[in-house]
């Protein structure tokens, strides 16, 4: 067994975030002996961090139709406001077993995940600093490879200043802040089953 307490090592929560997956998605990998874990003597689950990067390796390697075939539903969400970010994370998460959720706090961060992730659905604020959301969709729409992604924009924007601004970037489907919880879960479970390997080409 490994020694207890070793720096090439993390909990579960850390390899979730540092795969960008669920921690459910963690678990059932170490459960298929994909990642290498192990439990220590005070009843805590470490996972190597060499088993980890050895996973990223083997997943760069298949080819994109291969890493996408199964029904997961990849969301990714982007918002620098920390409470909006991690509630929407929650909801999604919390919708189904089905979906895994990325939360980032910048439209940069987005765009250099984005390739590394490949959600189905990326859901983003407006007003963000740097890359803001009209910026950020612009990019992406611009990119080879993002024709199926669907784009959900949100603001708290009233709808005299969003008109002011151009209104919501073309080809997103708005939502007004607050978020109703309920239409995102029923929305996220009607594209569960949708989630297919011709999402991502």
């Amino acid at each position: 067994m490994p020694p207890l307490t070793t720096p090439a090592c993390c909990g579960t929560s850390k390899a979730a975030q540092l795969l960008q997956l669920s921690v459910g998605t963690v678990q059932a990998l170490v459960d298929k002996k994909a990642l290498h874990a192990w439990v220590t003597q005070g009843g805590h689950r470490r996972i190597s961090l060499a088993s980890i990067q050895n996973y990223q390796i083997q997943q760069q390697k298949l080819p994109a139709l291969e890493r996408l075939m199964s029904d997961r539903l990849r969301v990714m969400v982007v918002d620098d406001d920390a409470v909006s970010r991690h509630l929407l994370q929650d909801i999604c998460l919390q919708t189904s077993k089905q979906i895994d959720c990325c939360a980032l706090l910048s439209g940069i961060d987005a765009l250099i995940t984005l390739p590394l992730f490949k959600p189905q659905i990326l859901i983003f604020d407006l007003l963000m600093p740097e890359v803001d959301g009209w910026e950020l969709a612009k990019q992406i729409q611009q990119k080879q490879g993002y024709e199926n992604l669907k784009l959900l924009t949100l603001s708290a924007l009233s709808e005299e200043d969003l008109l002011a601004r151009g209104g919501p970037p073309g080809g997103s489907y708005f939502i007004r802040k607050p978020i109703d919880a309920r239409w995102l879960q029923g929305y996220l479970m009607g594209q569960v089953g949708l989630a297919a390997p011709q999402a991502w080409k």
